[in-house]
């Protein structure tokens, strides 16, 4: 688990040492063991270690195979690194460490740029081939690992984060207005773009390969993609429960796979208490972290967000050595700077109690495991998923779920927001950005559970990437490397083959056609869904309700968010406005302020919840600060 960076191009141009180390000081938190460069004409990689397995300098970075003319920049963890090392000493390749990195390296040697497709873990990787003189870059399926580019005077620039790119010269520290708006329209980045203009996102399941002699020519390809289908030949039920079960705990082992200690962070759901339980089965008294609120000033649905007591009681159950936090309405405000320049480009949620989880996981260990995936893969979000009934095709389809996704504020009041430079704007359709993640996707609507599918698709290809972006930049921050067990390759392929009908249950699909409307940004809305249908992840509850009490497998969902809504009416309410009110904001040289406030207003003087609206300004407000 590292931090990565390089310049590529062009041939025969020197490039500084002092360039390199500024981009790799700045990705210092990502690995504090240790750092590394490599140049050659036209190339600059650079690596700061955060050393999980082998820990022997001679596994350091950036790692090189100098008979063969390979140079590695590596950042993940390769789980199955072990079955394809034995694979490659059979073919009479040889090792000097017991690293994963090396493994990356021969698998290329092997198998060229369809190695990726062996590698089941999470990556970002930059590997140059001096005999072809090609750039290699790629990252894992899912997009658990980042990496940015953008083209700038010395060639191509790359990293595991854009604040490393902004060292580049001719990287430029300008606001790109389309992905802004794209985000208030979503809460989210559909597209690859980032809020700075010039740094895309390498997009997830992709590789590339770029040449010395045209370094800025990035040729991409997806490799990999979800594909949530019905199986044409479906199982029986408990056959498919005896796979699930057999392929979690296998996903589980895989990736308690290190040389330092693992440790798992434990809410009070079903995810993070199996995975926690079998963690624990295989080393005792593992160190367990859970972050609750101080729900004093909490009223209605926010006095079921602290889910400490029973994370407390599993703690108990797993005898886990168990460590917690409780948030108060001004750590927000405390945190939110650092924050800010972490994440970079912000995505779903609220993201600050993360920020405190990994702080605390992270002063006392280097790895832990996450249940994040879960409820993407089995069918935890029902509520969304019946947003476009009876749709006929991908049109229409759109047309219904782009009015749910509009998670801030709707369309009119975009417009009357960002009517200060709505010219610059004008071009931007987020409708169509919606409508641009199925491309080049098979859509078929004969039928709910395809329906179905095609929600699963969207939420994994949006949602859940946000999720991740915000896992991996949080958690690296605090020198910490979370795993995700439910991103195992083996259970996801599985889990896009589960008929829907056994994630939602088959009265879920009678109502497909007339589900219960719940805004997203409805205080405790699990509960309200889950109180009126007991669906959702089913397959997983009964399967993982092997390992937690009853109270746990059969709750209500709960998401991990603090009672915002409460806190910017009450005690935070003087921090709310004093940033959102104050004329020389640097949002209002985009925004107008009367609409803004309105908005606001609507929030603090209790006419509507505009707590995710709320948040997404108070986080823009201070990235044009840091950033800009």
């Amino acid at each position: 688990m590292c931090g990565i960076c390089g310049i590529f191009g062009p041939r025969g141009k020197a490039l500084e040492p002092a360039l390199l180390e500024a981009m790799t000081g700045e990705l210092a938190h990502r690995g504090p063991d240790g750092s590394g460069l490599y140049l050659t004409p036209g190339l600059g990689l650079g690596h700061r270690r955060l050393a999980i397995l082998d820990l022997d300098e001679r596994a350091a970075q950036p790692m090189r195979a100098a008979e063969r003319g390979l140079a590695l920049v590596y950042n993940g963890e390769i789980y199955n690194y072990r079955e394809l090392r034995a694979e490659l000493e059979a073919l009479g390749h040889g090792f000097r460490t017991t690293s994963d990195t090396e493994v990356v390296l021969e698998s290329y040697a092997a198998w060229g740029p369809a190695c990726v497709e062996r590698f089941n873990g999470m990556f970002a990787l930059a590997l140059w081939d001096a005999r072809a003189n090609t750039l290699f870059l790629a990252r894992d399926r899912y997009g658990i690992k980042p990496l940015y580019y953008a083209r700038a005077r010395q060639g191509l620039a790359f990293a595991s984060e854009v604040k490393a790119l902004l060292k580049v010269p001719g990287v430029e520290r300008s606001l790109d207005l389309e992905a802004v708006y794209e985000y208030f329209t979503f809460q989210n980045l559909f597209t690859d773009r980032t809020f700075h203009r010039g740094v895309t996102a390498f997009p997830a399941g992709c590789r590339a390969l770029a040449h010395l002699d045209a370094p800025g020519e990035l040729r991409l390809e997806r490799y990999w993609d979800f594909d949530f289908q019905e199986p044409e030949k479906p199982l029986a039920e408990a056959e498919y429960e005896e796979e699930f079960e057999r392929l979690f705990r296998q996903a589980v082992q895989r990736q308690l796979v290190s040389d330092v200690e693992v440790s798992a962070f434990l809410s009070g759901g079903i995810d993070s208490g199996a995975i926690t339980a079998i963690a624990a089965g295989s080393q005792p008294y593992i160190k367990s972290f859970t972050c609750g609120f101080d729900l004093s000033s909490a009223s209605g649905m926010e006095l079921n967000f602290d889910e400490r007591a029973k994370a407390e009681a599993l703690s108990s159950l797993f005898r886990t050595e168990h460590y917690e936090m409780v948030l108060k309405a001004g750590d927000m405000e405390r945190c939110l700077p650092d924050l800010v320049r972490h994440i970079e480009e912000p995505r779903v949620g609220q993201s600050y109690p993360n920020y405190y989880a990994c702080k605390l996981a992270g002063s006392f260990c280097k790895v832990t495991l996450a249940g994040t995936g879960g409820d993407e893969l089995f069918g935890g979000y029902p509520w969304r998923y019946f947003k476009a009934p009876e749709s006929a095709n991908l049109e229409e389809y759109v047309d219904r779920y782009y009015l749910y996704w509009q998670r801030l504020v709707p369309n009119t009041a975009l417009r009357r927001i960002f009517a200060p430079v709505r010219g610059e704007v004008a071009g931007v359709w987020t409708r169509d950005i919606l409508r641009d993640v199925f491309k080049n996707r098979e859509m078929r609507f004969d039928s709910p559970a395809q329906r179905v599918n095609h929600s699963l698709y969207l939420e994994a290809k949006t949602f859940l990437r946000g999720l991740l972006t915000v896992e991996d930049k949080l958690s690296m921050a605090h020198g910490l490397e979370v795993r995700i067990p439910f991103l195992d390759n083996d259970l996801v392929d599985f889990a896009m083959r589960v008929p829907v009908r056994l994630k939602l249950g088959d009265e879920a699909l009678a109502d497909a056609c007339a589900p219960p409307r719940i805004d997203e940004n409805l205080l405790g809305k699990h509960i309200t869904y889950n109180r009126r249908h007991r669906n959702g992840k089913l397959l997983l509850r009964n399967v993982l309700g092997r390992f937690v009490p009853e109270n746990i497998s059969n709750g209500a969902k709960q998401g991990f968010s603090g009672p915002d809504a409460s806190w910017f009416k009450g005690e935070s309410i003087d921090y709310v406005r004093s940033v959102l009110y104050d004329d020389r904001a640097s949002i209002y040289g985009l925004m107008d302020p009367a609409a803004v406030r309105g908005l606001v207003d609507d929030h603090l003087e209790g006419r509507e919840n505009r707590r995710l609206f709320i948040w997404s300004l108070l986080y823009f407000e201070l990235w044009l600060k840091t950033f800009l």
